[in-house]
């Protein structure tokens, strides 16, 4: 038996990421006054993608709290969109995006405590790439309207080396995404559970 109630522990993650959010926003910085703020550095998009996250999660246990033993069909489909809108944000942006940094504790938590149902291999991976692109846009234009870039290491590159730069990146958060993938088949023997045609019991 748990220590710690999954649903109390989620609320506790999703709280002290609000306080780092707020923390972080109060730094008097010279880089968050510039032209994009905060949002033009992946750790602080990365703790926003975090928090509302695991605020999904926290809605998803309250929902299933208030529906159990509710026969409305329509509160178990609302439920339903929940919990599919928390697994594919686990699937594509939780794991594939926090792997950088120090909230893979967490993260790792919420796989192991909580059977997340990924999307297609190829939906979730286009899905990354959208956001990797994304957001390479967005450092590309940053640098368009200001001149400088965003991580100093980039002014030191040459056009050429800066597009091998960005094309690994990608490749390298498909790749958590594929090891967030057969992570989350591991823990919960996903392939097994389809075969006899039954799921393990979440721990949610």
């Amino acid at each position: 038996m748990a220590l710690v109630p999954c649903q109390v522990l989620r609320a506790a993650i999703l709280l002290s990421y609000c306080s780092i959010l707020c923390n972080y926003k109060a730094i008097d910085m010279p880089a968050h006054q510039t032209y994009g703020g905060s949002w033009k550095f992946l750790t602080f998009i990365d703790l926003v993608i975090q928090a509302v996250f695991f605020g999904i999660c926290v809605l998803t246990d309250l929902s299933s709290l208030l529906t159990k033993g509710n026969d409305s069909q329509e509160q178990e489909r609302q439920l339903k969109k929940l919990i599919s809108l928390r697994d594919w944000m686990m699937a594509v942006l939780a794991f594939p995006v926090g792997v950088h940094t120090t909230v893979l504790p967490f993260v790792l938590i919420e796989m192991r405590t909580t059977h997340h149902q990924y999307p297609s291999r190829s939906c979730g991976l286009a899905a990354v790439c959208t956001f990797a692109v994304g957001y390479i846009l967005w450092v590309c234009w940053i640098h368009h309207v200001t001149g400088v870039w965003v991580y100093p290491l980039l002014e030191h590159l040459s056009p050429g080396v800066k597009i091998i730069f960005f094309a690994a990146v990608t490749v390298i958060i498909n790749i958590f995404y594929l090891v967030g993938e057969v992570l989350n088949n591991y823990i919960w023997d996903t392939p097994k559970c389809i075969e006899e045609g039954k799921e393990k019991p979440k721990l949610d």
